[in-house]
């Protein structure tokens, strides 16, 4: 393997799990409303279901602002109340954290010449560009280029931006909607549940040691 595609969220990142319980537990909403909400959308966004607001927000056709309109009007507080659309993105993934050894795990394969990419579905996040310059050969995010995953033509986008078939690549995503789309064009599918498990199986692809 000479290439690596890696997701964002929930991979470079703290679980998504965790920073959605800890934005309901904080705001006070009415947990099980959101995830029958979600459950239902997300089910249409990678089941081939009818197109939803997480298409629109992931390839860029609909505003984060129209989603969070939208988002909000579907949830309620725990008491029934209304929840405030402004800013709700941004209180959703506040918990987000990067995952130390990952970054450095993609750092090490790059110093031993592995060619590196991100490529993420955005939620109107605010990434932090600034942490990647030292991380990546290629950035493909879902709404600046109009296509998410698991589109192949957004893995196509990306393995050209390396210069690598799919068959030298790696690809590394937490929804294994995700993995599979990519191991459908002939990337290798790297499935991430778990930080030490995920460079592990990395390193033995590479063939290089990722860890001090």
């Amino acid at each position: 393997m000479r290439g690596v595609l890696t997701d964002w969220g929930g991979v470079l990142t703290s679980p998504l799990k965790d920073a959605i319980t800890a934005w309901l537990t904080a705001e006070g909403l009415d947990t099980a409303r959101y995830r029958e909400v979600m459950r239902v959308w997300v089910a249409q966004a990678y089941d081939g279901g009818a197109v939803n607001p997480i298409h629109g927000l992931e390839d860029g056709t609909l505003t984060p602002r129209e989603f969070e309109r939208r988002l909000a009007a579907e949830l309620c507080l725990a008491d029934g109340g209304a929840v405030p659309p402004d800013g709700l993105l941004s209180r959703m993934f506040r918990g987000f954290e990067p995952v130390r050894p990952m970054y450095e795990a993609l750092r090490r394969a790059r110093a031993n010449g592995v060619r590196t990419g991100l490529v993420s579905n955005s939620w109107g996040n605010d990434y932090p560009r600034e942490l990647w310059h030292e991380l990546f050969d290629c950035v493909v995010i879902s709404s600046e280029v109009g296509i998410r995953k698991p589109d192949e033509r957004i893995f196509q986008h990306a393995l050209e931006q390396l210069g690598l078939p799919p068959q030298e690549c790696v690809f590394i995503d937490d929804i294994q909607h995700n993995v599979r789309a990519a191991e459908a064009i002939g990337m290798v599918g790297l499935h991430h549940t778990e930080v030490t498990a995920t460079v592990t199986r990395l390193e033995e692809l590479l063939g290089v040691s990722l860890t001090g």
